[in-house]
C-alpha cells in the first residue's frame, strides 16, 4: 500500500479534470475501480470519491514536475494520463498578441510534451498509455481560432510522434471531440438535428472511448486518431 491506495489499482491523471470532459472522465474511471488523480488549475466543481485533486498548471514545467513526482510517491504508480487541458482565445489574429498566442500553445500543447516527458518512466513500468484530447478543429476552423486550430492540430501530430517514439511500452492515441455538450447547456431541435448521429455529444461519449483506449482490449491500437463528432465532419454543407 501507498498512502492508502492498494500498488495493485490502476491509477490514471486526467488534466483539465475540474470540469467538462476531463470531469466525466474521471466520474467514469473511478466507476470503473481506477484511481484517479484530478489536475487543474481550479478546484473540481464535484468531488469524486476515488479522486485527488492537485491544483496545477500543467503549462509550467515545475508544476508538471511536481505533479508526477507527488503520483510517484502518493499512488506509487500510473498507468495512463489524459492530457485533456485546454483553453480557447477567440480574437482576431490582427488583435492576438504572441503573449495570447503562446498561452494558448503552452496549456493545450506544450503540457503534454512536458507530461509525457516527466511520466515517462512511471508509464514505462506499467507498460501504461497516453490520451491527448484534441478537436475537430485540428481539420476545420472557424474564424478567429488559430491559436486553438495550432494547438489542436499540433496535438494530433505529437499524438504519433509520440507513439513511435515511446512504443511498445508505451501506447498514445488522440480523441478529437466535435461538438460536446459539457455545460448542461439547452440544446435546440436543430441543434441535435444538424448531426448524421442525431444528436449533439456527451461528456459520456469521450469518457466511455477512454476507458477503452486505456484498457487492455486496446492493446494493438497506438498512434491513431479518434473522431468523435456524430459524423459532423463527414458531412457536406453547403450556404
Amino acid at each position: 500500500m501507498v498512502s492508502g491506495v492498494s500498488v495493485l489499482t490502476k491509477v490514471v491523471l486526467v488534466t483539465g479534470g475540474a470540469a467538462g470532459i476531463g470531469l466525466g472522465v474521471a466520474r467514469r474511471m473511478t466507476v470503473e475501480g481506477w484511481r484517479v488523480v484530478m489536475a487543474d488549475r481550479q478546484p473540481p466543481f464535484e468531488e469524486i470519491a476515488g479522486a485527488r485533486f492537485v491544483e496545477a498548471d500543467v503549462s509550467e514545467e515545475a508544476a508538471v514536475a511536481t505533479l508526477v513526482d507527488g503520483i510517484r510517491t502518493t499512488e506509487g504508480r500510473l498507468d495512463a494520463f489524459v492530457s485533456n487541458a485546454g483553453f480557447m482565445n477567440r480574437k482576431p489574429i490582427r488583435d492576438l498578441t504572441l503573449a495570447e498566442w503562446n498561452a494558448v500553445l503552452a496549456t493545450n500543447l506544450t503540457s503534454t510534451f512536458l507530461l509525457a516527458k516527466a511520466a515517462e518512466a512511471l508509464l514505462c513500468e506499467t507498460r501504461g498509455t497516453i490520451i491527448t484530447i484534441a478537436s475537430t478543429r485540428a481539420h476545420q476552423s472557424e474564424p478567429d481560432t488559430e491559436s486553438y486550430a495550432a494547438s489542436k492540430g499540433g496535438l494530433v501530430a505529437l499524438t504519433h510522434a509520440l507513439a513511435v517514439s515511446l512504443g511498445p511500452a508505451i501506447r498514445v492515441n488522440c480523441i478529437s471531440p466535435g461538438w460536446i455538450n459539457t455545460k448542461d447547456e439547452p440544446l435546440r431541435p436543430e441543434d441535435h438535428g444538424q448531426h448524421p448521429a442525431g444528436r449533439v455529444g456527451r461528456v459520456e461519449d469521450i469518457a466511455s472511448l477512454v476507458s477503452w483506449l486505456i484498457g487492455t482490449d486496446s492493446g494493438f491500437v497506438t498512434g491513431a486518431e479518434f473522431v468523435v463528432d456524430g459524423g459532423m465532419t463527414r458531412k457536406m454543407i453547403y450556404t
